[in-house]
């Protein structure tokens, strides 16, 4: 099958009228999420994961992925007009965008970021089916010692995914490691950390686990923050940028396609990281870089525009080698695996109607972002009024009629309140669950691959260090990871100086 072909047939299953309804839905519930802060598109796809297990997988996948690039889109309505970062991507945003609105120009700023955004994804999305293929036909020549040294490098991740400790933040990936041996043994049969209960012989299951970590806990955590936001009227007025904006928003644009490309490909990249090396940037080749912060259009553009480049950017690594660069996509991993696809190098040549309907939808989905979010905008600020001492709860129960549909099993209900509880707790003493959910979701794929290897190996080691592939992994992992103990040990001891 030809590209050409191929992205015909992705159009054919995208444009059947139950996936294009999905994948409206999807970056229709995205953009609310981006709107509202607090909720995040990590915890909303682990929230509706349950929802996906009626339909079929093309379907639910549509649907996920558009509630991951859709949030990048709502983030930016906020950030301009009422100094509200609804996504962590489009923190950056609210320094020139809201300056904007608040100088009279909300129309130009709103523009450009729904015209960049729909740049930047667009060219993601070309990218990645070009660049998607030739990855997997690599990896298709892996075997288990290839595998178990790729995990090690997607291990690292966590190195990127952490804003603060790094010594705390490996210590949830070793539980996450942990967690993701309950169960019986596959070879074995053994029980292993079951405390002799039934409910645990068939591991902990990724739904309640995310639910908790993600839901639970960020309802708990939310509702100690104000009730109330202070919100600024502003009237929005022409919302195309004139040609001196598109002038000074071009450069922007095309930087933050690429740079957000690249770093949303890298383990923990995506769109924050990328929106603030775009904007630094900007900021470093412009003429008049004392403008910034005070309603430079650049400033808004160049973030925007990398931010939706790099959630498309983060999709390679998934489909092309089955690794999740971030935390959202781990979740996504999950609903694959939850539907029996398995993301990775055999995903084309397995499922090419999920791969390619996949890709389709994302075209799709960007040009109804570009509908959607400008003449919504007034919704969209209403929304923002809405107090969390009502939205949360409705959250809460959403999350516990959501694990009980997976199997009927109150005692999943029960497993999800304690990792909310204890995410809850980590996240007072400054714990991330973001290592300790990937580390759960490549744990089990670690232990089979080491075992498969060691049974090829006849129980020798050296297998991992002979094979070439596998040997240049470990010692990028290595290197990465000793890297980032030299840079924490750097910190800790210039505070201790200071």
């Amino acid at each position: 099958m030809d590209w050409f072909a191929s992205i015909l047939f992705g159009f054919q299953i995208t444009f059947q009228p139950a996936n294009a309804l999905y994948c409206f839905i999807g970056v229709f519930i995205g953009t609310l999420i981006g709107v509202l802060p607090g909720i995040g598109p990590g915890g909303t796809i682990a929230i509706l994961l349950p929802v996906t297990f009626g339909i079929s997988p093309v379907q639910a996948i549509i649907l996920l992925a558009g509630i991951y690039y859709g949030a990048m889109y709502g983030g930016s309505t906020t950030s301009i007009l009422v100094n509200i970062p609804g996504e962590a991507a489009s923190i950056v945003t609210c320094l020139d965008g809201y300056q904007m609105a608040r100088n009279g120009r909300a129309g130009p700023a709103l523009g450009i970021s729904a015209l960049g955004s729909f740049i930047g994804g667009t060219f993601s999305i070309i990218i990645l089916m070009f660049l998607v293929y030739p990855l997997a036909n690599v990896a298709l020549k892996f075997g288990p010692p290839e595998y178990f040294s790729l995990m090690c490098l997607g291990l690292t991740i966590i190195i990127y995914l952490v804003k603060g400790s790094v010594v705390k933040a490996v210590a949830m990936a070793f539980f996450g490691l942990i967690l993701s041996t309950v169960g019986i043994d596959l070879v074995s049969g053994i029980p292993r950390f079951t405390f002799g209960s039934p409910v645990l012989l068939d591991g902990i299951g990724i739904v309640p686990l995310a639910m908790g970590f993600f839901g639970i806990s960020e309802v708990l955590t939310n509702i100690e923050g104000p009730t109330e936001r202070i919100i600024f009227k502003t009237k929005v007025g022409n919302l195309l940028p004139n040609r001196e904006d598109w002038k000074r928003s071009t450069g922007p644009i095309i930087r933050g396609s690429l740079i957000g490309f690249l770093l949303g490909v890298l383990p923990g990249g995506g769109g924050v990281i990328a929106s603030f090396v775009s904007y630094s940037t900007e900021k470093r080749l412009s003429k008049h870089p004392e403008k910034f912060g005070k309603g430079a259009i650049e400033g808004v553009a160049g973030p925007e525009t990398a931010n939706n480049a790099g959630a498309g950017g983060a999709f390679v690594p998934l489909f092309a080698l089955g690794i999740p660069p971030n935390v959202v996509l781990a979740i996504l991993w999950g609903a694959f695996m939850i539907h029996g696809v398995a993301p990775g190098p055999t995903l084309i040549r397995d499922h090419p109607e999920i791969f390619w309907g996949t890709i389709a939808s994302m075209y799709l989905g960007n040009v109804m972002l570009l509908v959607l979010n400008l003449p919504l905008i007034g919704v969209w600020v209403k929304i923002l009024k809405v107090p969390y001492r009502i939205l949360m709860p409705l959250i809460l129960i959403f999350c516990i009629i959501g694990v009980y549909s997976l199997n009927n099993n109150i005692w999943e209900i029960i497993i999800m309140v304690i990792f909310g509880t204890m995410g809850y707790i980590l996240r007072k003493f400054d714990y991330e669950e973001a290592p300790l959910i990937l580390a759960f979701i490549l744990g089990s794929m670690l232990e089979t691959a080491f075992r498969q290897s060691l049974v090829i190996s006849k129980g020798h080691l050296s297998i991992f260090l002979v094979r070439p592939l596998s040997c240049v992994f470990l010692m990028i992992a290595a290197l990465l990871f000793i890297s980032s103990g030299f840079s924490h040990y750097r910190r800790v001891k210039a505070k201790v100086i200071q």
